[in-house]
């Protein structure tokens, strides 16, 4: 028989920690509306949506042009495109709703 157990945590963030949790999160929101804005106009002048490797790359140019966004881990950005890409890809298989910004 299998078991699930869970466990709560609560967690006391320095100032320094918590600083560097909103800026994470607020490039990452930063990241996923800029892509959604690029994939919503390229879906209407082409009728094709991007990739998330189409969306991974333009990030090192988003980089150049936003340089704060340098400041949080690259992973965080990269996962922001991912969820972004998986949306899309869920929203074809009508699996659920289309992505929109405020995520």
């Amino acid at each position: 028989m299998l078991h699930h157990k869970a466990f709560k945590f609560r967690i006391y963030p320095t100032q320094e920690q918590s600083v560097l949790m909103r800026k994470t999160l607020g490039c990452s929101r930063f990241v996923f509306n800029h892509f959604l804005e690029k994939w919503n106009q390229t879906y209407h002048t082409t009728g094709k949506g991007l990739s998330y490797n189409t969306c991974a790359v333009g990030l090192p140019a988003l980089k150049r042009e936003w340089p704060w966004l340098k400041e949080v881990d690259s992973i965080a950005l990269q996962s922001a495109v991912r969820h972004l890409a998986d949306g899309f890809q869920r929203f074809f298989k009508k699996q659920n709703d289309l992505p929109y910004a405020g995520h």
